[in-house]
């Protein structure tokens, strides 16, 4: 079995040839002190000795890593002293070991490098020899034959070299000598030599004196007295069946086992014959666990074994028959080790957080292994998670190494708990486990991604200034500021310059503004870009593009280009022959719409003409047909107004007035109309009648509201709804054709003959077409009926039949 300074020399050893990554081991640094140092003396300087500046010395974290419980040395950081900080007594903790070294190392806290110290701890003579006893007894009887020999007690002394036992003297006697012997092991027995017969009648006892001495400066040394008492008869000394007892024991062995069992033999007979057995050496700490029984001679257990504390315990028994003649023995119990102990962790250095962009093989911790069992119960297995981008090495003795061996990436693991588990070999198998949290730093090496590689949105033109159009969202799967998204709007404007003050981005959350009211007869469609740039240094970005749609309203009136609206207020004349016949091409109404899609599916029909049934209109095409043969009773001037409308929601439509003459020639033509005076001016009898009109409908209002107010207060006041009599509104609210402030509101006036009955449940209208040239909406004539107020003149509670009324309707349209 190797010593302890054998593993020390060995460590130190694979410490001085061991190169890696870590470049664990620089130097081996050796010191020498006396034992029984004061606590604070200066062993060395370790700046100096490692080469290192003070400020190198504060600033990259040196530790001081012991393998033992107790912390002997301590580091001055200012000044790279090394003290001790306990009294250290060398044979208290090396015991008889020739080279008492105690071992520990200095780490780099940054480096992670390891600087091997060794320090001896030199024995100085501070411990006098000393005996188990200070008093000795030996019976001897009288008829002992000169020449024989009597064992004393054997002197210790802790110290080595010549500060240890040298030697002993025995006070002078005329009947006694002393002999000492040295074993292989070089350890002196001491016996006492009869030289001269006894007489136990002359003189009963001997008290003489043993002293044992050392060679140290100045010298030490210890006494025992020793009493010899003369016996008379005894012929037998009781002797041992073996003269040494070598027996193994387990260190988990219970108390109360028995661990050896001595027997002697004595050829006397009666009281010379009882034997007693009992230790003759022994040292303070295995009295503590081991017990003789006196009769039998067993040894038992009575304390605990511990392998790591003593591997080893050399007893000395004797034993005495009645007549004090005795023997003795040598007892050797040797300890074997169990796997007892797990295996301890100990953090030397570690990193809590690395950048993810740290190359393999990056330092990450250093760990001290130690298990203070023997053998293969000592030796320890330390592995992490094979599924982790780590790698865990021996770097030097019981240290082991963690560095990175792959790339880290925080975007798909953002920290790692790192398991480090240490087993022993022994059986059963120990380990212990140390946990690492690791936090990987983000770099910013991921720019911000879109879901899309391009987007599409769809706007309807004349829309609201300021209204969001859609939002963006880009994903950055980096952490805090490398991953803050700004969202702007590239400005390449080259084929819509004006589009800069009509598109706005919100910054932070990617909402797009329209800042202006499109036109899609302006613009159809704009493709821009979207940047999307993070808060990281440098700042990484991705563009987008994107696509916008502009949806057509329709908000274009059909426009005329055929015939083309005069100048000079007169209207366009085509002729037809009186020859002609039916289906005769006359002319042809020509319109455009700006908007497109079905807002500008335009159709044409005949509103209002001189002769109706005369002429037809192309639904779609806009063309103007006769329907029949000309008969002499036509007028020779045909006025026909065409309406052109669209196909929009609401519908916006267009009117033109065509004037057809019948005529063969364009002479004849000339004649004929130089002889019809000239018409009226319908637009002088509409101008009188819209001012009739609104004059008309303001009154009947007022009138309806004084009415209405009256009609409330009688039913407040009764409490009675009314009857069926009375008078009843149909279509929209008497507040639609209120005036609005800032609205403008066109009046046309129509006037109808209405027939009613009594027994009439719907009313029947005959509205014959009217004559204007700003025409109503296909919507806006759809709501007509719904916007007549019927004016009735309730009949008496007799139920007389109902007369014709006349009833003035009234259509307020808002522009």
């Amino acid at each position: 079995m190797a010593t302890f300074s054998q593993h020390v020399k060995m460590g130190a050893f694979f410490c001085l040839i061991f190169t890696n990554f870590w470049q664990a081991v620089t130097g081996q640094i050796r010191y020498s002190i006396p034992e029984e140092t004061e606590k604070g003396s200066l062993v060395g300087n370790i700046t100096k000795d490692l080469k290192l500046e003070e400020k190198e010395l504060l600033q990259r974290g040196v530790r001081i890593v012991s393998r033992g419980r107790t912390q002997y040395f301590a580091l001055n950081y200012k000044t790279g002293d090394l003290h001790t900080t306990e009294k250290i007594d060398r044979e208290k903790m090396c015991d008889q070991v020739e080279k008492c070294i105690l071992n520990f190392e200095i780490v780099i806290g940054e480096s992670m490098k390891i600087y091997g110290v060794e320090v001896e701890i030199t024995d100085i003579n501070d411990n006098a020899p000393t005996f188990s006893s200070e008093r000795q007894v030996l019976k001897i009887s009288e008829i002992t034959v000169p020449g024989s020999r009597f064992p004393l007690y054997e002197a210790q002394d802790p110290d080595l070299g010549t500060n240890s036992l040298q030697g002993y003297k025995l006070s002078s006697n005329s009947h006694f000598s002393l002999n000492v012997q040295t074993a292989p092991n070089g350890r002196q027995y001491t016996e006492l030599v009869l030289e001269k017969s006894l007489d136990h009648e002359e003189e009963a006892d001997h008290n003489l004196v043993l002293t044992a001495y050392d060679g140290g400066d100045p010298i030490r040394s210890g006494t025992v007295q020793v009493q010899v008492i003369v016996l008379d008869a005894n012929d037998n000394a009781p002797v041992f069946s073996q003269p040494n007892y070598k027996v193994s024991v387990k260190e988990d062995t219970p108390i109360g086992s028995t661990v050896v069992a001595l027997t002697a033999t004595d050829l006397d007979e009666g009281t010379n014959k009882e034997m007693k057995y009992s230790f003759r050496k022994i040292k303070p700490e295995a009295s503590q666990i081991f017990h003789l029984d006196s009769t039998t001679g067993e040894i038992t257990l009575v304390g605990s074994l511990d392998y790591e504390e003593s591997k080893l315990h050399e007893i000395e028994v004797q034993v005495h028959d009645g007549g004090e003649l005795f023997d003795k023995s040598q007892v050797v119990i040797s300890v074997t080790d169990i796997n007892d102990n797990a295996p301890e962790v100990e953090i030397t250095s570690f990193i809590s957080a690395i950048p993810e962009n740290s190359p393999p093989g990056t330092p990450i911790a250093l760990l001290n292994v130690q298990d203070q069992d023997s053998a293969e119960n000592a030796e320890v297995t330390c592995a992490i998670p094979s599924n982790l981008p780590f790698q865990l090495t021996k770097a030097c003795d019981n240290y082991y190494s963690l560095v990175t061996n792959k790339a880290l990436d925080r975007e798909q693991v953002a920290a790692y708990n790192i398991t480090v588990t240490v087993k022993d070999h022994g059986t059963p198998q120990l380990s212990t486990s140390t946990i690492f949290l690791l936090q990987i730093l983000d770099i910013n090496d991921s720019p911000p991604v879109f879901p899309q590689s391009s987007y599409s949105s769809y706007i309807v033109e004349n829309n609201q200034r300021g209204v969001s159009i859609f939002s963006l969202k880009a994903n950055d799967p980096d952490w805090e500021e490398n991953s803050r998204i700004i969202y702007s709007v590239i400005e390449n404007w080259a084929n819509h310059p004006f589009l800069p003050a009509c598109l706005s981005i919100n910054s932070e959350t990617g909402v797009l503004y329209a800042l202006c009211s499109f036109d899609y007869e302006v613009v159809r469609e704009i493709q821009f870009q979207i940047k999307a740039q993070d808060g990281g240094s440098p700042p990484l970005s991705s563009n987008v593009s994107v696509t916008l749609f502009i949806l057509d309203q329709n908000d274009n009136t059909p426009e005329i280009l055929y015939p083309s609206p005069p100048t000079d207020g007169s209207t366009g004349v085509e002729l037809a022959p009186r020859s002609s016949e039916p289906g005769y091409l006359v002319s042809k109404v020509v319109a455009v719409d700006a908007d497109s899609g079905q807002n500008g599916w335009l159709s044409y029909q005949l509103l209002k003409a001189t002769e109706p049934g005369l002429f037809t209109v192309g639904l779609h095409t806009g063309e103007i047909r006769t329907t029949r043969f000309f008969l002499e009773k036509d007028a020779l001037k045909q006025s026909l107004v065409v309406l052109v409308k669209d196909n929009g929601q609401p519908s916006l439509s267009a009117s033109v007035t065509v004037t057809v003459v019948l005529a063969d020639s364009i002479p004849e033509s000339l004649s004929d109309l130089s002889s019809i005076s000239a018409p009226v001016d319908p637009q002088s009898d509409l101008t009188f009648y819209l001012v009739l009109g609104v004059a008309f409908v303001s009154c009947l209002f007022f009138t309806f509201l004084v009415g209405l107010f009256a009609l409330r207060l009688h039913r407040w006041r009764n409490s009675q709804l009314c009857n069926s009599g009375n008078v009843n509104f149909s279509g929209v609210p008497v507040s639609q054709f209120v005036g609005i402030d800032g609205v403008r509101a066109f009046l046309h006036s129509y006037c109808h003959e209405v027939s009613m009955t009594a027994d009439s449940k719907k009313s029947n209208f005959d509205l014959p077409k009217g004559n204007s040239s700003n025409t109503l909406t296909s919507q806006q004539q759809s709501e007509l009926k719904d916007r007549f107020l019927i004016a009735e003149d309730v009949g008496s509670t007799n139920g007389d039949s109902a007369n014709s009324q006349v009833c003035c309707l009234c259509l307020i349209e808002i522009l």
